[in-house]
């Protein structure tokens, strides 16, 4: 039973981390690609370090990995509002559909 949580978290590790990385190539601008990566890459992350949480078992190396999942979760979404109000701040104009050729100058 515990491999096939294992097995499961594990998989939408890798499904989270593939939305980050195709939303991270395919969106037009700064704003949308950090919202994509900083949801999608933290869930990724998330599932990826229960997976190793349920193998580790009820030990001591378990709490530290929840521990770390608590703080991804805090951080990561901090650190991409952080860099887009930054952007947005330095006067990065978000895509609109009026932009021609897919990126804002």
């Amino acid at each position: 039973m515990v491999e096939v949580t294992v097995l499961l978290l594990a998989a939408g590790s890798v499904f989270f981390t593939l939305v980050a990385t195709v939303g991270l190539l395919r969106l037009p601008d700064l704003y949308t690609r950090a919202h994509a990566s900083s949801k999608a890459d933290t869930l990724g992350a998330g599932f990826g370090l229960a997976a190793v949480a349920v193998a580790f078992g009820p030990s001591r190396a378990a709490l530290k990995v929840v521990l770390l999942i608590a703080f991804i979760y805090f951080t990561n979404p901090t650190a991409a509002h952080a860099i887009s109000r930054a952007a947005y701040d330095q006067g990065v104009e978000p895509w609109t559909t009026d932009d021609e050729g897919g990126e804002s100058s």
